[in-house]
């Protein structure tokens, strides 16, 4: 099932806190627009690009990436983008689409 982007901005878009991938902490979401799900920690804010996310997602979906959050991190950096892919994947797997 490909990433369905009116979801993404009805889960999300007035902010969410999700649970990290390894658990015990959480990933702070702001907000969703139609460029991408923005994020932030103590430290700094950024955005999931929506067109890094739903090629993940295609990816994922035709076996080309792995389900298992851990293994899609290192895809996520070759494949799709070298930027926030653990974001990527704690953003994925609370979408249910990761392990």
């Amino acid at each position: 099932m490909p990433l369905d982007w009116a979801t993404v901005e009805r889960r999300y878009g007035d902010g969410a806190s999700i649970q990290t991938v390894a658990g015990g902490k959480t990933l702070q979401i702001t907000g969703v627009d139609a460029e991408g799900v923005h994020i932030r920690n103590a430290l700094w804010r950024d955005t999931l690009r929506r067109a890094d996310l739903e090629k993940a997602v295609a990816l994922v979906e035709t076996d080309r990436m792995s389900r298992h959050a851990g293994l899609f991190v290192e895809e996520y950096r070759t494949l799709v983008a070298d930027v926030r892919a653990t974001s990527a994947a704690h953003v994925l797997k609370d979408l249910g689409f990761l392990e």
